[in-house]
C-alpha cells in the first residue's frame, strides 16, 4: 500500500511559494482590521498592470515604506517622503501609484470619521458578509461585479485613486468579502465553514441609507 501523502488540492492560480502561502493563509479570508484593509487597499493599486506575485514579494518593502500602512501617518507623507519611495527599487517605483497612496489614505481617515471605520463602511457593499461563490475553474471568475462596480464608483467619488472596478474586485477576494476559491480547493469549505457567523458578527450597526 503506499504511504504517499494525498495531494493538497488548491485553486489553480497559486504556483510560486508565495502565492502557495498567501492563498491558503490570506486569500479570501475576512478582514475587519482598518490598517490590513488599507493596505490591501495600497496593494491592489500598486498591482494594476502587474503580477500579484511581483506584488506580493515587494509586501515586506510596502510596509516598511509606508509605515505599517497606517494611514494616519501616510496622510501626512511630504514630498520628499514621497521622493525617498520613488528611489526605492524594492517597491513599483510608479509616481502615481506612490502619490495615490498618500491621497488616499487621506480619503481613507475621512471615510473613517464619517462611519467610524473603514470596515464598517467597506462590508456594507456585500450586505455585511462575505459572499461565498461557486467557481468550478479559474475562467469562472468575473473580473467585476454589481457590487464592485458599486465600491469602484463610490470610492472615486470619495476622492479615491487607482480603485477601478476590476481593482475593487480583487480587493473584495484578497479581504474575505466574496470568497472565490474554487468549490474543490481545501479552502473553499474551511473559509464557508468559518464564516457561517460572519452575517451576525458584521451586520450590527450597518447602515440602511445604501
Amino acid at each position: 500500500m503506499s504511504s504517499d501523502p494525498v495531494p493538497v488540492q488548491r485553486c489553480s492560480w497559486p504556483k510560486s511559494d508565495f502565492d502557495i502561502a498567501y492563498h491558503d493563509a490570506e486569500w479570501g479570508v475576512p478582514v475587519h482590521d482598518d490598517h490590513v484593509l488599507f493596505e490591501f487597499l495600497t496593494l491592489e493599486g500598486a498591482q494594476a498592470g502587474l503580477s500579484w506575485s511581483t506584488i506580493l514579494k515587494k509586501r515586506e518593502h510596502y510596509q516598511r515604506a509606508f509605515a505599517g500602512f497606517d494611514p494616519s501617518v501616510v496622510a501626512r507623507f511630504t514630498s520628499a517622503r514621497i521622493a525617498r519611495i520613488l528611489a526605492d527599487p524594492g517597491v513599483v517605483r510608479h509616481r502615481g501609484k506612490i502619490e495615490s497612496t498618500v491621497s488616499n489614505a487621506k480619503a481613507f481617515l475621512a471615510v473613517q470619521d464619517e462611519f467610524g471605520s473603514f470596515d464598517r463602511y467597506v462590508w456594507d457593499f456585500v450586505g455585511g458578509a462575505p459572499r461565498v461563490n461557486r467557481r468550478r475553474a479559474l475562467g469562472e471568475i468575473p473580473s467585476s461585479t454589481p457590487e464592485s462596480d458599486a465600491l469602484s464608483k463610490d470610492l472615486k467619488r470619495r476622492g479615491f485613486r487607482f480603485v477601478g472596478s476590476t481593482i475593487c474586485y480583487a480587493y473584495m477576494q484578497a479581504v474575505g468579502m466574496v470568497n472565490d476559491h474554487a468549490i474543490d480547493c481545501f479552502r473553499y469549505s474551511e473559509l464557508a465553514a468559518s464564516n457561517e457567523g460572519e452575517s451576525v458578527k458584521s451586520t450590527a450597526g450597518m447602515r440602511e441609507d445604501r
